[in-house]
């Protein structure tokens, strides 16, 4: 359990981040590439890539040898050259200590250009960079105006929220299982117990397209505490949007319907479904009416809107 603690002025100074951060979509992209779990969404998307990716690229895996990546690489700048530079520019000291954490939970020897990079090697420095820049070119660049899109929408959708309903609400809508204990405390799930107090520095709040795991922290003292939260069920995107997903669900069902039903791992509204597929309500009332009667999703009101769900036919057939 994730327990951040708020004061007033935290509050205050919770913002959406309004535009993408390449670098740290790259690491929810590379975290996703190499997890092993929803083979049927992200199989062909993870072998594709594997055996796209450059030889380049390869040292950015050394800086992630038992699946966490150093604290050095979560660079919120809204654009890559930044973000590369920002990374460069990194403390010495942070750097040293945090190759040393990540590197204390791994038994293989870390290789020479990382102990180049522990001392501040130019060389080394230049190296990461490649790899990076490398990575961002091969992973996102193709999907990069699709990733812009939807942070987009989501930025709209939520500064829209809390307009209407405030911004304790928006925190515990933002992903399943957060809540607000005691109005200060916002708890999310997550794989560690981590308590985390503020203390006046605020939150800035980074919607990810390639991560559907746990909200991931970036927490250092000279700045505000980071968090990054998938939005959507992160399904692989295509230069062609969100209809170019290349699955064989799409092939039995059409690609929109197939769209509905991957969505619908988390229930969602018709409007809801209209802004993560762009497309209008009515045309999403058609698709969900068509999979209520192949009895693969349930439709029920709430108030003023209609609420949607996967029957187990429909999760068996979309994991």
């Amino acid at each position: 359990m994730i327990r951040i603690h708020f004061t007033a002025a935290d509050f205050a100074r919770v913002r959406f981040a309004p535009r993408p951060a390449p670098l740290q979509e790259l690491n929810a992209a590379l975290s996703m590439l190499c997890a092993h779990n929803d083979a049927l969404v992200f199989g062909r998307w993870r072998r594709r890539l594997l055996r796209s990716l450059p030889s380049v690229a390869e040292p950015f895996g050394d800086l992630v040898p038992a699946g966490e990546a150093p604290a050095f690489i979560d660079v919120f700048s809204d654009t890559l050259k930044e973000g590369l530079d920002t990374v460069r520019a990194s403390c010495p000291d942070l750097v040293r200590s945090e190759i040393e954490r990540v590197y204390a939970r791994h038994a293989a020897r870390p290789p020479l250009w990382i102990h180049h990079l522990h001392r501040g090697d130019t060389h080394a420095w230049q190296l990461l960079r490649r790899a990076q820049h490398a990575a961002f070119e091969t992973v996102l660049r193709p999907v990069w105006p699709v990733v812009q899109d939807l942070h987009q929408r989501e930025f709209t959708r939520h500064a829209v929220a809390v307009a209407e309903q405030g911004i304790g609400a928006v925190l515990v809508g933002l992903v399943p299982g957060a809540r607000l204990r005691d109005g200060e405390v916002w708890e999310l799930e997550g794989p560690v117990a981590r308590n985390i107090k503020l203390g006046g520095r605020g939150v800035v709040l980074l919607p990810t397209f390639h991560w559907t795991g746990h909200p991931l922290i970036a927490d250092l003292s000279d700045r505000p505490l980071y968090l990054t939260y998938p939005a959507g069920p992160g399904l692989p995107l295509s230069p062609a949007g969100a209809g170019g997903r290349d699955d064989a669900l799409a092939g039995v069902l059409g690609r929109t319907r197939a769209d509905i039903l991957l969505l619908l791992a988390d229930e969602h509204t018709t409007s809801g479904l209209a802004r993560r597929l762009g497309v209008s309500n009515a045309t999403t009332s058609a698709h969900t009416a068509a999979l209520r009667g192949a009895g693969l999703i349930t439709t029920v009101r709430a108030g003023r809107a209609v609420v949607h769900r996967r029957t187990e036919l429909g999760s068996l057939l979309a994991p």
